[in-house]
């Protein structure tokens, strides 16, 4: 009687049924050696919209919120439903006589098969795999030691709270701001906090005034080969150039002196290991990558085998790894792009990666006992850049301490204070590792102090001045470099020692949180730097303090983290919630809102003039001056058609058909009058010829999805496939 494993992609479950033996192929589905191996494609099954539970919330009113349903509903993806239907089917065969959660290990995860077994309605026991390799003895391994489905209940009730807390927040607050202000304004739980740092950090910048300063430079006059050749000093800065002129004449050519020589012995020690934020701070520094790019990068390699698991918040290793690190720390070197030195000079000790205490559910990113094997010519560039990233940390995290003296000087001059500091290397140890990386990849090193030549205090010279004019810098934008650091600490410092320092989102979202900010208009993008739009500074001025705190949200996954523990029940964490959703709504109440604040979107957030419904009866527009196409299946008003869209003519409703549809051009298609009027009907429109992703045709049935067509934003299409395998 087999066993049906279910993956959360498709290439990871091939791999599985190649460990395992599962070598037929039957459409969705792979099958032998007494397993039945198959897939999800990510979520195949989201909360329903707030119409599903009521229809009266299809229109967007004050009165109407919070809106907190009393038991949560999942509804299948359209655009995924074959594959759920795939799923249920074998979930329900009478020979499965179990089933093994082999998502990816982690939160969510847990989620998405969990979503699946509930929707199947079965009671047949689950087993979860839990593995941070793709590699064939990993998988086989983690067969060995599978575990009962049961031991992750709690995993599954925070991921289920992190899903409807995002639901309730945001849900809520994008309606609540909305009817307020008479625009689209979209609220999140985590999206929002982000958003406000950028806001700050903007309004930082805007209000920065930049003021001039003076530096007198003092060196060894006219002796480039004399004494004290290569010193240069520096007095404090001065704000007016006279006072700096006086100084510097003063001083030329007069004998200055070394009045102290001080040294201290430093050691940095060895970098940590990457988790999945500092392998995407790195990657951005160095590279340019974004966030989302270098998870999608890294994800690649480890379904390639070639990386372990990358959604992890640990920097360590757990001690049964210390052997395949000895083995690695050998083979690397022999494959990277770039000479490092002999291991002899780098005193290796792979013990200091080695601390099961600060695992958590993953180790870790370092390259799999397969790497070595890798070509790294057959692979992307951005593939071999990421993998050089985590193969030379790897090496760098096991080498010796970074030994230096730091040398701080004041020499005096007429009575003057000039100071400089220098470093002189006693051992490079890891640092030869990332200085050969870093040159190797034609990058450039962060700025390193400069070597002193030979002082001896009461040393004397003539010196030479001069004045260097600068002026004081506003903040640097965020990069994604640096907005990752604070997403991850955010809120810390209001936080006692002993709470787990989260901050906003977790390694494996923070990614999409930032392209959403893109994406949505909150945030631009310009080469590295992000930086808040007009769009998104206007959202955050009329937000309440405790919508956009980024303290608040960082609490929550403190939280969240807590209930993995069973420290505190999912009900506890959602009634936390549904408390302060419903604070939310009656602290910012429609009297609140003054003529000039909610004026101050018109335009720039590119919806209509007009109130959305607070209470007061909708208004209607003018009678509309393009043909009539049918009723708008929100308010049941004239829809029109106009130079940019088929729209409805209620100034208060926002539904509209753009004839530049994101939707039908993505499957080659175009929204025409004669589309818009059938699926204004409730027909399913027959589209032929339509074009996936891969370039492969299909044809499909497409329609309005009645239950979602109250929402405020683009209207939602759905799709089916008229063959079980078109469209994927």
């Amino acid at each position: 009687m087999p066993k049906l494993i279910i993956s959360e992609k498709n290439s990871v479950a091939k791999s599985i049924a190649a460990a395992i033996g599962a070598k037929s192929q039957k459409g969705s589905f792979y099958e032998g050696n007494g397993f039945v191996v198959s897939w999800c494609i990510g979520h195949l099954l989201g909360l329903a919209e707030p119409q599903a539970y009521d229809g009266k919330y299809s229109k967007w009113r004050y009165e109407d919120l919070p809106i907190i349903p009393a038991k949560w509903r999942h509804i299948p993806t359209p655009a995924t439903q074959n594959q759920l239907t795939v799923l249920v089917n074998l979930i329900h065969r009478t020979d499965i006589t179990a089933i093994v959660n082999a998502c990816d290990a982690g939160r969510e995860g847990e989620l998405i098969f969990r979503l699946v077994y509930n929707h199947a309605k079965t009671k047949k026991p689950t087993e979860r795999l839990w593995i941070s390799s793709m590699e064939e003895s990993a998988i086989k391994e983690g067969f060995a030691k599978l575990k009962s489905g049961n031991d992750y209940n709690l995993l599954y009730h925070a991921a289920l709270c992190r899903q409807c807390a995002d639901w309730a927040v945001g849900m809520n607050g994008s309606r609540l701001f909305s009817v307020l202000y008479g625009d689209s304004l979209r609220v999140g739980r985590v999206q929002t906090p982000t958003l406000a740092m950028l806001t700050e950090r903007h309004k930082k910048i805007a209000e920065f005034v930049s003021e001039p300063f003076f530096v007198v430079e003092l060196r060894e006059h006219n002796s480039p080969n004399g004494s004290v050749a290569g010193f240069v000093a520096e007095r404090e800065r001065l704000p007016e150039k006279q006072q700096a002129d006086l100084i510097s004449e003063k001083c030329n050519g007069k004998i200055a002196s070394i009045k102290s020589l001080k040294n201290q012995r430093k050691t940095a020690a060895a970098p940590k290991l990457y988790d999945l934020t500092t392998l995407q701070r790195e990657a951005n520094r160095l590279f340019g990558y974004t966030a989302e790019q270098t998870l999608a990068t890294a994800q690649k390699l480890y379904e390639s085998k070639f990386l372990t698991y990358p959604r992890t918040d640990s920097r360590f290793l757990s001690d049964d790894l210390e052997k395949d690190v000895a083995a690695l720390v050998i083979a690397l070197p022999q494959i990277l792009p770039f000479a490092l030195p002999s291991s002899q000079s780098l005193k290796i000790n792979t013990k200091q990666v080695i601390n099961k205490k600060k695992v958590t559910d993953h180790h870790a990113i370092i390259p799999t006992a397969s790497a070595p094997k890798i070509n790294l010519q057959a692979i992307s560039q951005q593939e071999q850049n990421i993998f050089t990233l985590v193969s030379t940390r790897l090496i760098s995290a096991v080498c010796g301490k970074h030994i230096y003296d730091e040398t701080s000087v004041v020499a005096v001059c007429e009575g003057e204070n000039f100071k400089a500091k220098g470093k002189t290397i006693l051992e490079n140890g890891w640092k030869s590792v990332e200085q050969a990386m870093v040159v190797g990849l034609g990058r450039m090193l962060k700025g390193e102090m400069p070597p002193l030549p030979p002082l001896t205090e009461g040393q004397q010279f003539t010196a030479a001045t001069a004045v260097r004019e600068g002026a004081t810098q506003p903040p640097k934008p965020y990069t994604e470099d640096t907005l990752l650091s604070a997403m991850e600490n955010a809120g810390s410092e209001d936080m006692p020692a002993e709470m787990e320092r989260k901050g906003l989102g977790t390694p494996a979202t923070r990614a999409a949180i930032i392209e959403n900010l893109v994406k949505s208009g909150f945030a631009v993008r310009e080469k590295k730097n992000l930086s808040a739009t007009e769009k998104g500074i206007n959202l955050i001025k009329i937000l309440p303090e405790t919508v956009k705190s980024p303290k608040l949200t960082a609490e929550w996954e403190h939280s969240l983290k807590s209930v993995e523990r069973g420290e505190i029940s999912a009900k506890e964490f959602m009634d936390a919630i549904k408390v302060y959703v419903a604070e939310m709504v009656r602290d910012n109440p429609p009297s609140g809102v003054s003529v000039e604040n909610r004026g101050m979107f018109a335009g720039n957030f590119g919806g209509k003039n007009g109130n959305f419904q607070n209470g007061k009866n909708a208004k209607k527009g003018k009678k509309a001056s393009g043909d009539i196409l049918g009723k708008c299946p929100r308010c049941q008003n004239d829809v029109a058609e106009n130079s940019k869209a088929f729209s409805c003519v209620n100034r208060d409703c926002n539904f509209a058909l753009f004839k530049d549809n994101k939707f039908f051009g993505a499957i080659g298609k175009k929204m025409t009058k004669s589309v818009a009027k059938k699926l204004l009907a409730g027909d399913k429109l027959k589209l032929v010829g339509c074009v996936a992703k891969s370039g492969k045709k299909y044809d499909a049935l497409v329609f309005l999805e009645g239950e979602n067509a109250g929402n405020v934003g683009f209207p939602r299409f759905g799709m089916e496939f008229l063959k079980e395998d078109e469209g994927k």
